[in-house]
């Protein structure tokens, strides 16, 4: 009878009949150390902005993540007005997105004719590609105005009860013009993802599921979004964290208001944008030092995104394949 041999790992996955080669020796080397660039520079990043922050961070302490005074003149500094402009922003364009992007891959896999997948696939893919700055210089000049002219006041008028859009819009640069940015840059990412996954479910099980007598709608929610389930959750971190990040395009449109305001028609800052547009003229020392705090900020932001949905997908596979 035979038995299952336990996999070997290591250096020792590379002996062969006693004797260790070279080459796979070299190999292991060469793959451990790429293996380690990520953790060494993600060390080395801390390390450093942790250093240029302990001013601010000696100077405010953990009360700098919550307070919402950002004044240069008289050297004050607070965080909870960029921590507040980055959650919304990035929630709301996550919120508009994932509609859209799931549609789009279900368009494309379950119902596009195949001369028609080539051509949209790749037109919405091509949004990755589109410069930041170029969306945000698109954000002033197009879809400000449109915001102000059109879609603002229909919003105000038909959902004004809802606090988010309890006031009309005076100005293109608002929290609003900033989401729907950040979820043109959301949908190429997590649409080609969940493309792919509804694309790899097998063949038999949708084929089973619609000679069951099912509908088209009934083998997407029964069959294909069970199956793709813990690849859609990281795909939509994955959207979160590019949103999170993303500073240019939402400098160019978000106002760079320091102010906390119910209405999303109003303007606002996140941690990217403000690091972005005010660093390169911060004239003290703990100015300098708060901006990097931000940074830091948004380090622990970022990481905090990845491990949720590293614990996310692991959960969702862990009952996938029970």
């Amino acid at each position: 009878m035979a038995t299952a041999s336990k996999t070997i790992t290591g250096p020792a996955a590379f002996r062969r009949r006693g004797r260790f080669r070279l080459g796979d020796g070299i190999f292991y080397a060469i793959t451990l150390g790429a293996a380690l660039v990520g953790v060494v520079l993600l060390v080395l990043i801390t390390r450093e902005l942790l250093g240029d922050a302990w001013p601010a961070m000696r100077e405010f302490g953990p009360g700098f993540i919550t307070s919402r005074q950002w004044d240069p003149t008289k050297d004050i500094y607070g965080a909870g007005t960029f921590v507040f402009g980055t959650a919304v922003t990035s929630l709301g364009a996550l919120v508009l997105a994932t509609p859209i992007s799931i549609a789009i891959a279900l368009f494309l896999t379950e119902l596009a004719p195949p001369w028609l997948r080539g051509p949209i696939g790749a037109l919405v893919e091509m949004l990755a590609s589109v410069p930041s700055v170029v969306l945000g210089l698109w954000g002033i000049l197009v879809m400000g105005p449109f915001i102000v002219d059109t879609i603002g006041p229909w919003l105000h008028n038909t959902l004004g009860w809802i606090p988010i859009f309890g006031t009309e819009p005076t100005v293109g640069s608002s929290m609003f013009a900033a989401i729907l940015i950040l979820t043109i840059m959301m949908v190429p990412i997590i649409s080609s993802i969940c493309r792919e996954l509804f694309a790899n479910v097998p063949r038999e099980l949708k084929e089973g599921a619609l000679a069951l007598g099912a509908t088209r709608w009934e083998v997407v929610r029964g069959v294909v979004f069970p199956y793709a389930r813990a690849g859609i959750a990281a795909a939509l971190i994955l959207g979160v964290g590019r949103a999170v990040g993303e500073a240019i395009a939402v400098t160019q449109v978000i106002g760079n208001n320091v102010a906390i305001n119910a209405s999303l028609f109003e303007p606002g800052d996140t941690l990217a944008s403000r690091i972005a547009s005010q660093y390169q003229g911060a004239v003290t020392k703990l100015q300098v030092a708060s901006l990097v705090y931000l940074a830091v900020i948004l380090l622990i932001f970022s990481l905090a995104v990845n491990i949720l949905a590293q614990v996310i997908v692991r959960r969702v596979a862990r009952r996938h394949a029970q």
